[in-house]
């Protein structure tokens, strides 16, 4: 399998960011406390996250360090307006890693550094399979694109064993011999699919 360029990064990234914005916009406030596929989050705390993540990588991969952010990202991050919350962020973090440079420039996060090239994919895996536990939570069209599919496994092949020890994603799940391209993304990264009937 082919990894994923510099750029290419970069524009998977911002594509996520897009992605997950379009299921934003369809959520409202009666679905707040939906369960979602994360078992600590309800909707509006999984939004929350992933406002703030965009923010922290902002920050992050424009040369700030942990201490530098401090609590100043902590708590509510989505305000009045959630759909104008989630843009602003969204925007901010697209942006940074598009910067000249950005992508070589070590960034000083949890388990770093590392180059803005590996946050940018992290960034990436984050934000698409939480636009997914989204979209399921609220009942919104779940499916994922094909380049995204393809994206993030290219990301996620060279450091899966990395990734599932950390448990950041889930229960580790045996994934079918037969399962598509997107079944066996989600299961990686210890979702469940929807039935299909």
């Amino acid at each position: 399998m082919t990894t994923v360029s510099e750029p290419g990064i970069a524009a998977l990234h911002r594509r996520a960011l897009e992605v997950t914005g379009v299921v934003v916009g369809g959520l409202d406030s009666s679905c707040w406390e939906a369960c979602t596929p994360c078992d600590e989050w309800t909707v509006r705390e999984l939004l929350n996250h992933v406002i703030a993540g965009n923010w922290w990588a902002a920050r992050l991969a424009s040369g700030a360090s942990i201490a530098d952010v401090g609590t100043e990202l902590d708590g509510d991050q989505i305000g009045d307006d959630p759909r104008s919350s989630y843009d602003a962020s969204a925007d901010a973090a697209a942006r940074v890693f598009e910067a000249p440079g950005a992508l070589a420039a070590p960034c000083a996060v949890s388990y770093g550094p590392v180059p803005g090239s590996v946050y940018a994919g992290h960034r990436f895996i984050d934000v698409l399979i939480h636009g997914w536990d989204l979209a399921v939570a609220s009942g919104q069209n779940s499916s994922l694109a094909p380049d995204l599919i393809d994206g993030a496994c290219q990301v996620l092949e060279p450091q899966l064993g990395m990734l599932r020890a950390s448990g950041m994603f889930g229960d580790d799940l045996e994934i079918p011999a037969d399962a598509d391209a997107e079944t066996r993304l989600l299961m990686t990264l210890g979702r469940r699919p929807l039935p299909t009937s």
